[in-house]
């Protein structure tokens, strides 16, 4: 019902938004006489902006759509032979004391530990090709133990939001789109970048935990949160003063090592149990190509809704309209420069690097404005689109809190991007 209510929101905000930017520029004379309110022709075309955005947003969710067809046929498949082999038990081992807390209604042992700890693993080495479609597996696995086909269930909801909030160890993507725009340090943000995430992923954590009543101060997860905050701590320790061309290869490196052994691994557990590996990764193939099928509606009207809103002006509105008050309330608003990204990426990925990349270009990657958006551009993953997505492959309708949570959770990670950024770059 939430996601209802937030589509009509963007169309409903766009055309007033809209019609208010014509009506100020068809009496423009008038209200720059009277008010200083400036008008120009870009106001009278914000109807064939929004106009056209619409049919540029279902264009490019066809090309995600058809994108995505590849790469979870291709994953899906391997899943598939990991599952046969028995790979997901082992990396059930792995993370099931701790997943068993945070998912207690998941059965021990079950696939979707495998599927989530895959997911979460692809996303930390910063891997959208493969988190995706590991995603959607975790997903169709959470939706056979839900009881309740069209609402999200607990699982799916502390699973999606943690996915949203993005955790990721190495922001290769950034760091080029920094060393593209003539960033001195093209890696200057990868501290800020790293603690910003993971407050984002302690606020969702927390957040969902509170609502379902998952006891985080319990030994086992206490140590499981403990020992990743060392690990981070530790790669920070490791990674400051090393070049940016040096941080650039070695996050390359790993990341794709660690996925390609993940596939090896498959294969060989697969060959080890005499799996039919080729007749096996057929299979799930097929069941890739059906769910990238599927997720068609719910992309393309998510993203034309997006479209809309930001063609209207709806989003610099809103960002003039926090950049007022906090000069109103007398605090420093050098932050203020750097909201449209941080407002974008809730909506769009590809949106806020544009903006993330506008922005740079406008103020300069090295300053702080350019270096905050970067921050914000890697703090968190793009909730409106992974719902969408994750939810839509498996016909969720009822999203329940997954929306609330996981706005708290980005909001989380952009107030310690902001902070971490006056302490990095002041």
């Amino acid at each position: 019902m939430i996601l209802n209510y937030i589509w009509l929101f963007f169309f409903g905000a766009a055309f007033i938004v809209a019609f208010l930017r014509l009506f100020g520029y068809l009496f423009r004379d008038y209200l720059a006489i009277h008010l200083g309110w400036l008008f120009d022709k870009a106001d009278l075309s914000v109807f064939a902006d929004m106009v056209h955005s619409t049919f540029d947003m279902a264009e490019a969710s066809i090309k995600i759509s058809i994108y995505l067809i590849g790469v979870m046929t291709l994953w899906l498949g391997i899943m598939k032979v990991g599952e046969k082999g028995g790979a997901i038990q082992v990396l059930g081992r792995v993370s099931g004391p701790f997943f068993s807390k945070l998912f207690p209604s998941i059965p021990k042992n079950h696939p979707a530990f495998g599927s989530i700890l895959m997911n979460f693993c692809a996303n930390m080495l910063g891997l959208d090709n493969a988190a995706t479609p590991l995603g959607l597996k975790a997903m169709k696995d959470l939706q056979e133990l839900n009881p309740d086909k069209e609402t999200a269930s607990n699982a799916q909801i502390m699973f999606l939001v943690l996915n949203t909030t993005g955790l990721t160890i190495i922001p290769v993507g950034i760091m080029g789109l920094r060393a593209a725009a003539g960033a001195a340090s093209p890696s200057d943000i990868f501290l800020p970048t790293l603690i910003a995430t993971f407050c984002a992923t302690l606020t969702g954590l927390i957040t969902v935990s509170i609502i379902q009543r998952i006891n985080l101060l319990h030994p086992v997860v206490l140590a499981y949160i403990c020992g990743l905050s060392l690990f981070i701590a530790t790669l920070i320790w490791s990674m400051t003063g090393i070049s940016p061309a040096k941080t650039d290869a070695i996050s390359k490196l790993i990341g794709n090592l660690v996925i390609f052994l993940f596939i090896i691994f498959f294969l060989y557990l697969g060959f080890r149990k005499k799996v039919n590996v080729y007749d096996t990764f057929i299979t799930g193939a097929k069941e890739g190509f059906e769910v990238a099928i599927r997720i068609i509606p719910y992309l393309v009207a998510m993203l034309v809704g997006i479209g809309v809103f930001r063609a209207s002006g709806s989003l610099d509105f809103l960002v003039k309209g926090i950049s007022r008050l906090v000069s109103w309330m007398g605090l420093n608003t050098n932050f203020v420069g750097a909201l449209p990204t941080a407002f974008m990426k809730p909506l769009s990925g590809s949106g806020a690097r544009g903006m993330m990349v506008e922005t740079m270009k406008h103020y300069g990657a090295d300053s702080f404005v350019g270096r905050l958006s970067c921050v914000f551009g890697g703090s968190t993953e793009t909730l409106f689109y992974t719902l969408a997505v994750y939810y839509g492959s498996v016909g969720i309708v009822r999203t329940r809190y997954t929306v609330a949570s996981g706005l708290i959770a980005e909001a989380g990670g952009f107030m310690a991007a902001i902070l971490v950024s006056y302490l990095f770059f002041g």
